[in-house]
């Protein structure tokens, strides 16, 4: 089978290398120079809107697939009468806009802390107002790692807010006052058979996503994330795998946002699962039956952003493995990341200590 492939960064470059044990051969699209999934298949060097290019990648492959959400929906539309193309449009067009994910969700019962659309900073005022402070404002569209985002404590706040984000569709969302972050991930095939992972903890820094824990030991948490993640996953008539994003408060859960993709927070699941997320995303746009899910062992993971460690190799004795997605670095680039694996969610913990306190030494 021919997979196709909008979208040649490390997430493709991961589907690609899982692929290799199910024979799959991958045709990539991607403007970038040196892309890092041009080690597993071609790459079409065409703008990702782009009709002929599109056109071109449909004509090679079985099946289509994308690595980001930001990719345009219209664009994806045009070939989907030529190509099968999973996860569905519908999918990636609620999860591009903010405020439509807000919606989708309040219509499944998810919980979302309050929120408004923003046109103005009149409009932003009158929010300010009626939900009070903190609030974050955040662009609908085209936001992530923290990018199109400004956090408000104060009344002037908003000036400066609007200076750095008005004159776009804006979203304003009631800060939670959350205890942690976790992701449900999941995977969904064309007859609808579902396999959920272990609930996975997540901690950010100057937006961006640092660590991962897996499995989260709360298990009622857990399995209201489930709850949850099938919902979307039922609604949306889903093919792939999903990404469901919740801030803990106490027993309560509310939702953030959702990714129609595999993600980086289940980047664990290559060692730490039976099959990991990206084996099992090209499963369901195959329609295979879905993979054991379940953790192999106490995982963490950690995100190389800017640097990459110049003398670590992986170590299998040592259950530590590190993966070099082949990026030249610069600040704030994911280049790589490294995951650890334990008996216990204590030793887990205390080899990803030992490992951040090396590599910031």
């Amino acid at each position: 089978m021919r997979v196709g492939i909008v979208g040649a960064g490390q997430l493709g470059q991961m589907l690609g290398l899982a692929g290799k044990r199910l024979d799959l051969e991958f045709t990539y699209l991607d403007p970038a120079p040196e892309p890092p999934a041009r080690i597993v298949g071609p790459v079409l060097k065409f703008p990702f809107d782009s009709d002929s290019g599109l056109e071109q990648l449909a004509s090679l492959v079985d099946v289509l697939t994308y690595e980001f959400e930001n990719v345009p929906v219209e664009a994806i539309e045009k070939i989907a009468d030529r190509v099968t193309v999973y996860p569905p449009p519908e999918a990636l067009r609620h999860a591009q806009d903010r405020l439509n994910e807000k919606r989708l969700f309040e219509e499944l019962g998810i919980p979302v802390p309050a929120y408004a659309a923003i046109d103005s900073e009149q409009d932003l005022r009158a929010v300010v107002r009626s939900l009070g402070l903190p609030l974050v404002l955040k662009t609908r569209r085209l936001g992530y790692d923290g990018k199109g985002q400004q956090v408000l404590t104060d009344e002037s706040d908003i000036a400066t807010a609007c200076q750095a984000l008005c004159g776009r569709p804006l979203i304003a969302e009631q800060w939670i006052a959350f205890d942690r972050e976790v992701s449900a991930i999941g995977t969904r095939n064309v007859d609808g058979r579902i396999a959920v992972y272990p609930l996975t903890e997540n901690r950010h820094s100057e937006g961006m996503l640092r660590t991962c824990r897996a499995p989260d030991a709360s298990r009622g948490i857990a399995d209201q994330a489930g709850q949850y993640l099938t919902r979307l996953l039922e609604r949306l008539n889903y093919v792939g795998v999903l990404a469901l994003e919740l801030f803990v408060t106490g027993d309560q859960l509310f939702a953030n946002e959702f990714a129609p993709r595999v993600h980086n927070s289940g980047h664990w699941t290559i060692e730490g699962a039976a099959t990991s997320q990206f084996e099992n995303h090209l499963r369901a746009i195959l329609n295979m039956p879905p993979g054991d899910s379940s953790a192999v062992a106490h995982a963490g993971m950690i995100n190389l952003i800017g640097t990459m460690p110049g003398n670590w190799i992986s170590s299998e004795g040592e259950r530590i493995f590190v993966h070099d997605y082949g990026k030249k670095p610069r600040p704030g680039r994911k280049l790589g990341h490294i995951t650890v694996l334990a008996d216990s969610a204590a030793e887990r913990d205390r080899k990803l200590a030992e490992t951040s306190n090396i590599l910031t030494d």
